[in-house]
């Protein structure tokens, strides 16, 4: 046993089992830091991964391996626009934060039964597809283009957040709004623009899981991936090297849960709660105390 777990099959599975997490996590990292708590970050990876296995399918026959890519651009899109909504909402008309993006989530579990009825005759899935995305690599670690992109992005999120005057006023925008607006921050813009990039990470997590790793939509697709990665944004203190050591955690109690599963050594039921378990603990042990000081309140100015 200890060997298969060495071996480079399983380290495929670690990897895989990652990057939705990552991708999610440092998505709502950026909203976040910007002082809008996201937790739709469920949801828009449903409606990443709905979009973008739908749209893969239906322009397989005409376009062919280039489907997958406007798959792709089309999930990140309406996840982007998924996200928006959960701004607009959030910021203009000072909603709750917490009740907009549970009513996001609701309606990402019931959106994709009504959509591939309509669309396939079926609640539950949708067809495969002929092109899913590419996979980039050798022997049996091979990957599609969003496993890159998720490893870059935390490099570049750690840039942009303490490199760029952007980040700087993403950072403000969380902690002093009022500081921030009073030196010419527009903390509005700020946010908008931060929320909805979440939704384009998270968006791209979810066309992963659906044409990266599969080749259709599949229900419960997500299996909780958005509350884990905002369980491993807070585990990571709203830092991008601590979300990626946060994720690299989750994701191989996610990769031993699907590698041990079936192993008479340990209660199969118990493998498949093990990484909600450990979720549950860092909370409890982590605590907010790192938070963004303005996260969850709306700006009056």
């Amino acid at each position: 046993m200890l060997l298969d777990l060495l071996s480079i099959s399983f380290l495929a599975t670690f990897i895989r089992s990652t990057v939705p997490l990552l991708l999610t996590a440092l998505g709502g990292l950026f909203s976040e830091r910007s002082g809008v708590v996201n937790i739709a970050l469920e949801g828009l990876i449903i409606f990443g991964a709905l979009t973008g296995a739908i749209v893969t399918q239906q322009l397989d026959t005409p376009l062919g391996a280039l489907a997958p890519w406007i798959g792709w651009l089309a999930g990140m899109l309406v996840a982007g626009g998924i996200a928006w909504i959960h701004a607009l909402l959030s910021i203009k008309y000072r909603a709750d934060q917490v009740i907009s993006g549970t009513a996001i989530n609701l309606l990402a579990s019931g959106v994709p039964a009504v959509l591939l009825t309509a669309l396939y005759g079926t609640s539950s899935d949708s067809p495969p597809v002929r092109h899913a995305l590419p996979l980039w690599g050798y022997g049996d670690l091979k990957f599609s283009p969003p496993v890159y992109l998720a490893f870059l992005a935390v490099a570049v999120t750690w840039y942009v957040l303490y490199r760029t005057p952007y980040g700087l006023r993403l950072r403000a925008s969380g902690e002093h709004p009022g500081a921030a607006a009073s030196m010419g921050v527009n903390v509005r813009r700020v946010r908008y623009s931060a929320v909805i990039l979440s939704g384009v990470l998270g968006g791209t997590a979810g066309v992963f899981m659906s044409i990266g790793n599969l080749d259709s939509y599949v229900r419960n697709i997500s299996a909780g991936m958005g509350f884990i990665a905002l369980a491993a944004l807070i585990f990571g203190q709203w830092k991008p090297l601590g979300v990626l050591g946060a994720t690299l955690l989750f994701g191989l109690l996610q990769a031993l849960s699907i590698r041990l599963d079936g192993d008479n050594l340990i209660p199969s039921s118990l493998l498949q709660v093990l990484p909600y378990l450990v979720t549950i603990v860092a909370l409890i042990f982590t605590g907010s105390g790192a938070a963004p000081k303005a996260a969850g309140k709306p700006y009056d100015g």
